[in-house]
C-alpha cells in the first residue's frame, strides 16, 4: 500500500528500439524451433514417397482414413499433429499432394485435436482430467471430420 504523500514509483517502459530487438529475437527463436521440426519431417516424407514404405503404411491406415475421405498416408500428418504441433503436420501434408478438400479436412480435424500430450498435461495442472479432455478432443475431431465428409458427399460444401 502506498503511503499518502509518498512519491509515485515510475515504472520503466523499454524504449521502442529495445522492444523491436526483443520482439525480433523472440520471433527468430520461435522460427528456428519450428524449422528444426518442419524441415526434417518434410524431407523425410518426401524421401519416403520414393520407397514402398509410405505406400505400405498408407495401405494399413487407408480403411480408417478413408472414413474421412483421406488417403492412408494422411495418418502420418495426424500423428505429427497429435504428438507435436500443427507446423509439423503441415510439413508432412505438403509432400502428400492432397486435394483442397483433403487439406481442409485435415485442417478441421487437426485444429480441434493437436499437440495432445502437451496440452493434456497443461490441462491436468489446472485440476481438470487431461486424459478425459484429450479423449473429448479426439472424439469431437472425428465427429467434425465425419460431418464435413458427409456434407461434402451430399454436395452441401
Amino acid at each position: 500500500m502506498i503511503e499518502p504523500g509518498a512519491p509515485a514509483v515510475e515504472e520503466q517502459v523499454p524504449d521502442i528500439p529495445t522492444r523491436i530487438r526483443t520482439g525480433l529475437s523472440a520471433g527468430m527463436q520461435t522460427s528456428l524451433k519450428i524449422i528444426k521440426v518442419s524441415i526434417p519431417l518434410y524431407v523425410g516424407v518426401t524421401l519416403l514417397k520414393g520407397t514402398p514404405v509410405l505406400d505400405l503404411l498408407g495401405k494399413a491406415f487407408a480403411p480408417v482414413m478413408g472414413l474421412f475421405g483421406l488417403p492412408g498416408e494422411a495418418a502420418f500428418a495426424f500423428v505429427a499433429a497429435f504428438l507435436l504441433n500443427l507446423y509439423a503436420a503441415i510439413a508432412v501434408i505438403v509432400p502428400l499432394n492432397l486435394t483442397p478438400f483433403q487439406v481442409t479436412q485435415c485442417g478441421l480435424m487437426m485444429g480441434i485435436a493437436h499437440n495432445l500430450i502437451v496440452e493434456g498435461a497443461v490441462l491436468s495442472t489446472t485440476g481438470a482430467r487431461g486424459w478425459v479432455l484429450t479423449l473429448c478432443r479426439l472424439v469431437i475431431a472425428c465427429a467434425a471430420g465425419l460431418l464435413l465428409r458427409g456434407l461434402w458427399l451430399l454436395g452441401g460444401v
